[in-house]
């Protein structure tokens, strides 16, 4: 089978961690990945599992963007010529694109939807979610239905997976090992790894963390990640006088490698599909503590395999952070518990058998 996967970019996020662990369980499977976008810093890991990459100038958000219309010849011509069986897209750009390149050449076509639209005139009158639509979480399945009228029946839900090989919980000695490396003690330590932008709440973590200092004074906070409101949470941190506890890491897409650093993962979204650095974290044996938006609180037990807060709320952000540093017990039971979900419930390949499934019911005579 040959699948040709349609994103905007390869750059460190959700989206392009969601597709490399796809990628790398179709072609372990034994499918043909073709990957076209417009490139970006992780381009070179898809292409060292195999993937066929074809760079485009389609970076844009814009769906009337005549750069995607230009594309579409071209990749028309590449679908036929490399006969490929499955057109799958990931962004609302490449969702149009899907839908006038399965017009064009006759191929099936499905997409996913990572997260929350808002519902524009355009989104209503050229849906364009293909021959069936795959959905992250529930809360997800949930908005398709009441805000776009999507029928149940073209709504496959299969929740993100995450590749368990790629993560193991640090012992003592590698913890230590790796916080001398970014010049850490034993300290206190949380932190979030998430692109830097309203959305995902680092300035109500700034806000919660200047209540956490004042009775743990050596606490440590990593904002990992790179956007458009660092200048912003930059400006907090001074204004809270908290040079000494907040640090900002550029978004080196090494999860694997500041995930050991931390004792308490923190994501206080205010809103999220599902939240795949979240689960990243729990593969890891990291505790989390995450706001109760989206499809979050389908990936956290409160007090089991996980932390929840309601959103905006950075003085009980800030409780709940105190609360679980000064409990090391409870957080190692529910670091063993969080990972343990995610092995059995968000495994990699159990996203990959699903969407393999989905698939072959969609394509009218799948080739080998």
């Amino acid at each position: 089978m040959n699948v040709l996967f349609l994103t905007t970019h390869l750059n460190t996020g959700g989206i392009t961690s969601y597709l490399l662990t796809l990628s790398k369980g179709m072609i372990e499977r034994g499918v043909r990945v073709h990957i076209a976008s417009s490139g970006g810093d992780m381009a070179a890991e898809f292409s060292a599992l195999g993937a066929r990459l074809l760079e485009l100038n389609i970076r844009t958000k814009s769906e009337l963007d005549p750069r995607i219309y230009c594309a579409l010849l071209s990749l028309s011509q590449y679908i036929r010529r490399h006969a490929i069986d499955m057109i799958h897209a990931q962004t609302r750009v490449t969702q149009v694109m899907g839908f006038w390149l399965a017009t064009m050449t006759g191929c099936p076509f499905v997409s996913t939807c990572h997260g929350f639209f808002n519902p524009r005139v355009s989104r209503l009158m050229f849906p364009c979610w293909g021959d069936a639509v795959v959905v992250i979480s529930e809360a997800v399945q949930k908005h398709l239905h009441d805000d776009f009228q999507v029928a149940d029946e073209r709504i496959s839900l299969i929740p993100s997976g995450i590749d368990m090989r790629m993560y193991t919980p640090a012992d003592y000695a590698i913890k230590r090992q790796m916080r001398l490396k970014y010049d850490l003690g034993a300290e206190p330590v949380a932190g979030i790894i998430a692109r830097l932008s309203e959305v995902k709440g680092q300035d109500i973590l700034i806000r919660a963390m200047k209540t956490v200092v004042e009775q743990i004074p050596d606490a440590k906070l990593i904002i990992a990640g790179e956007g458009k409101t660092e200048p912003i949470l930059r400006k907090m941190v001074k204004e809270f006088q908290l040079e000494r506890n907040v640090l900002f890491y550029p978004f080196t897409n090494k999860a694997v490698e500041i995930l050991p650093l931390l004792d308490i993962f923190v994501m206080p979204s205010r809103q999220e599909g599902l939240g795949i650095s979240i689960m990243e974290a729990q593969a890891a044996g990291v505790p989390v503590i995450a706001s109760r938006v989206g499809g979050i609180p389908s990936l956290i037990e409160e007090g089991k395999t996980g932390f929840l807060v309601e959103p905006e709320d950075p003085v009980s952000l800030g409780q709940t952070i105190r609360m679980v540093l000064r409990d090391p017990d409870r957080l190692a039971r529910v670091a063993n518990a969080g990972r343990e979900f995610i092995r059995t419930d968000h495994s990699a390949d159990l996203m990959v058998e699903k969407t393999l499934t989905l698939y072959k019911t969609t394509i009218p005579e799948a080739r080998p």
